[in-house]
């Protein structure tokens, strides 16, 4: 219980033991209400009417077929790298390092497609995806070891970890792997045929991505609501010395949900560079783990919620795609779309956490 006094009021905020769902829901919407209200003195600032803007964001998102499978294509890696971080920020894991882990499953899977051309497609498509896996998940091992071994705070290590896999990225496209028919730009060789992702005929939908994303949605769900490691998550998370009263093996849990946000972001990663891409090269993401970090928590940590979440991102993203081409707007705009709902869902979260009593 704590309690603030103001004057002759006093106000009682009490612990809530758990949240309705009810007022998660209405919390959410009014944090991105909130959030659009204050993005809205930022577009009258460029002298631009938000109602226009808002409207520009759904017409180039979701009132037309281009725009509405484009939003699809922006919701595979951002499902992936958030439906990893359920179980990790359940945990009280902060894994911060999606991004970094992103950038890692897309080189593995180039060094697959690149310098094994001759495997075939059979082969070649489940190699690249679980290479990629592996790739992200051993990326995410690193801060999880430092941090259950030595107590590094892994907020650090992941976010620096993001940095090393970008100029990591950056030496194979500007060095070894650099094509040596692609005018100069610092990309790599197109992939082989085999190496290349099939989309759904006149989209950019690499439905074999999406197929694994809506599989680990559900998986993800069943692992939360259903198992044992689902549970021990949810108590490492609640209360780390109950969880160690409780006997419950910190290590092994905290290993696995890195192991599993890792690998799904590399998974990402895949999609990005094999079916988007077909080449690996600088800026291949926009910042997917970055955003996840927001779609995991205004969707509060639910795989439900979170699903919600990512597509509203995807029609943001889309949307701001067109808010650049129609009203001048630069790139940014979308990242302090992001930052904005991010702190209000961080600051409305109390009434969530707290109920909250006025006395006279």
């Amino acid at each position: 219980m704590i309690t603030i006094k103001l004057g002759k009021i006093r106000i009682k905020f009490r612990r809530r033991l758990i949240a309705p769902v009810k007022t998660i829901i209405i919390t959410r919407i009014l944090a991105v209400l909130i959030a659009l209200g204050l993005d809205s003195i930022l577009l009258l600032s460029y002298n631009i009417n938000p109602c226009y803007a808002y409207y520009e964001i759904v017409r180039g998102s979701i009132l037309s077929w281009y725009g509405i499978t484009e939003v699809v294509v922006k919701f595979i890696p951002l499902a992936l790298c958030s439906y990893g971080l359920i179980l990790v920020f359940k945990a009280g894991v902060w894994n911060i390092g999606s991004e970094g882990q992103l950038l890692l499953g897309a080189i593995a899977a180039t060094w697959i497609a690149l310098f094994t051309p001759h495997l075939p497609a059979s082969l070649m498509l489940p190699a690249i995806y679980i290479i990629g896996f592996i790739a992200g998940a051993l990326w995410a091992l690193i801060p999880a070891f430092l941090k259950v071994s030595l107590g590094v705070n892994e907020i650090l290590t992941t976010f620096m970890l993001n940095l090393v896999a970008e100029k990591l990225l950056e030496y194979f496209v500007y060095g070894p792997w650099r094509g040596v028919h692609e005018w100069g730009f610092p990309q790599t060789s197109e992939f082989p045929p085999q190496a290349q992702l099939p989309y759904i005929s006149g989209t950019r939908i690499h439905y074999t991505t999406l197929l694994l994303a809506i599989f680990f949605g559900v998986l993800l769900y069943i692992i939360d609501r259903k198992t044992i490691l689902g549970y021990e998550i949810r108590v490492i998370g609640n209360n780390l010395n109950s969880a160690k009263y409780a006997g419950i093996n910190i290590w092994k849990v905290v290993l696995i949900s890195m192991i599993i946000s890792g690998g799904l972001s590399g998974i990402a990663g895949v999609g990005e560079v094999a079916g988007i891409q077909r080449r690996l090269k600088p800026r291949i993401s926009p910042g997917y783990g970055y955003i996840a970090i927001v779609t995991t928590w205004l969707g509060n940590l639910n795989p439900i919620g979170v699903s919600l979440a990512t597509f509203f991102y995807s029609i943001l993203l889309v949307g701001g795609d067109m808010l650049q081409v129609s009203l001048g707007l630069p790139a940014a705009i979308i990242n302090i779309f992001n930052g904005s709902i991010l702190l209000v869902v961080a600051g409305i979260d109390i009434i969530t956490k707290y109920k909250i009593l006025i006395e006279r």
